[in-house]
């Protein structure tokens, strides 16, 4: 995989272009897409951008969410613009399989692969270009890196400016995550000189929820959350019929997993979804546990180091088993916390 500066020079020759990431796009995925998206387009150049699936409705506030296409509900047209690009940019993901359907497709396409991504251990045989910092807070800060490496600092408009911000600000947590380096706060210092209004940002990704993701949330927390102090570990685990009776939505668990970190001494929370198909996972950690590596040898999963998800197609009776035998046989590390 050659470095990213690489297409530097190539920026401001227009072509067709595909940006895509993972399935289920959190507020960096379509941060990371968005402001590459309005960056890009200022240059000339021929945009689509394609999600896997759908997104939770808080994103849709974002400039340019309703051009992006929806591979599930519009696969014909999703695959024309693949088939046709030149480039095609692979964001906030590691391995093509992140992106469900379209895994087959992107594989095949003759258009030129480039990766921008901060999750460890990337698929980088199927990208000519790119990049993997797992020491970057985000995508977003990553594509922000792209814009003033490459000397385009005056692209950074508006759009550009609330698309990067959601995605920053959504993956360090509020700016609270250790991955809050001093370069994310110079980059927000930078978009507010841009006119950033960042509590705009704030309220259109927090305070737009329907009344029924509350009432889910207290269910969840009262009734369906399990705590094992003697491994300072928290469980949560959602039957199906949960996500039925308050009427759940795609992004109303969003967040859900880091409600139990704040519990004095809890260095682990999980949460268990039984979405049908398959039941999903997400892993929290305070300090020094890694959930990357506990994710990837018991769940199929990986991601970051105190943030991570996986997936079974086993019974959710047995997935929690499995949890529950997993959090045992890493007693020795996750009773050791220190405050």
């Amino acid at each position: 995989m050659l470095k990213i500066n690489d297409i530097f020079s190539l920026l401001k020759d227009p072509k067709k272009v595909v940006i895509t990431t993972h399935q289920k796009p959190d507020g960096d995925a379509m941060g990371s897409s968005l402001g590459l998206f309005h960056f890009l387009k200022q240059f000339g150049h021929q945009v689509t951008v394609i999600s896997p699936t759908n997104w939770a409705d808080f994103l849709d506030w974002m400039p340019g969410t309703k051009l992006v296409l929806d591979y599930e509900r519009q696969t014909a047209e999703a695959n024309a613009a693949i088939d046709a690009a030149d480039w095609i940019f692979c964001l906030d993901f590691n391995t093509l399989s992140r992106t469900k359907r379209m895994e087959e497709r992107l594989s095949n396409a003759s258009g030129i692969r480039i990766l921008i991504d901060h999750h460890q251990e990337p698929q980088i045989d199927k990208f000519t270009y790119g990049i993997s910092d797992t020491r970057k807070s985000s995508t977003c800060e990553m594509v922000y890196d792209l814009i003033m490496d490459s000397g385009n600092e005056a692209n950074i408009d508006e759009s550009v400016a609330d698309c990067l911000y959601a995605g920053v600000m959504t993956d360090t947590g509020s700016f609270r995550f250790p991955s809050t380096s001093a370069s994310v706060h110079r980059m927000v210092a930078t978009l507010k000189d841009k006119g950033l209004q960042h509590s705009r940002v704030h309220e259109a990704l927090f305070d737009n929820y329907l009344e029924n993701r509350f009432r889910f949330i207290g269910h969840v927390l009262q009734n369906r959350m399990e705590i094992f102090y003697e491994y300072n570990t928290a469980l949560i685990a959602i039957p199906q019929q949960d996500l039925v009776k308050f009427d759940v939505i795609t992004g109303d668990t969003e967040g859900l997993v880091n409600y139990p970190l704040s519990i004095k001494g809890i260095k682990l929370a999980a949460i268990v979804i039984d979405r049908g198909e398959e039941r999903k996972c997400s892993f929290r950690s305070k300090g020094g546990f890694d959930v990357n590596t506990f994710a990837r040898k018991y769940f199929s999963g990986g991601g970051h180091f105190n943030a991570a998800g996986g997936q079974s197609k086993e019974p959710l009776d047995a997935v929690v088993a499995k949890f529950k035998a997993a959090m045992a046989e890493n007693k020795d590390q996750l009773s050791n916390y220190q405050f």
